[in-house]
């Protein structure tokens, strides 16, 4: 349980962006496939090295404890599906995604944004790109209306 407690690492200092009720987003825990390939990098050219950049992080957090219950079941439901909408959340949170990540419309909505996990999940977050953090909201099955950011 402790390494899905870990969290995307941000410039600053993570934990000064986190602010209560707010708590860490559980990390969906990595497959074996995945830390094989990161204990056995391919190896690179040094040009390669060179011009690769880390890919920018942000901090995930859920806006409170029900929030991350619920996150934790999607992820439990959904695991591939909740891992790469994760990991979108953590380096690309406003990059759309044509019928899987968009912003939401209209006045009551404004800055928040919709994931679809699966055909009947979904997550809606607000992304804060000043704080480069992304307090998620809800996370669940997908509601009749769009649940409001408060």
């Amino acid at each position: 349980m402790s390494q899905m407690m870990q969290l995307c690492v941000t410039t600053a200092t993570s934990s000064e962006n986190v602010v209560p009720p707010e708590e860490p987003l559980s990390k969906p825990p990595t497959d074996i496939s995945t830390e094989e390939a990161l204990e056995n990098p391919a190896p690179e050219s040094s040009l390669q090295a060179e011009i690769a950049e880390p890919a920018p992080q942000w901090l995930v957090v859920a806006k409170n404890r029900r929030v991350n219950r619920d996150w934790e079941l999607l992820l439990s439901r959904a695991p591939e599906n909740a891992r790469r909408c994760y990991e979108d959340l953590c380096t690309a949170p406003m990059t759309r995604k044509p019928k899987r990540v968009f912003p939401l419309k209209g006045k009551r909505y404004k800055g928040a944004w919709e994931y679809e996990v699966t055909k009947g999940d979904r997550v809606f977050y607000v992304p804060d790109a000043q704080q480069g953090k992304v307090v998620v909201y809800y996370a669940g099955e997908h509601p009749k209306n769009a649940p409001v950011a408060e």
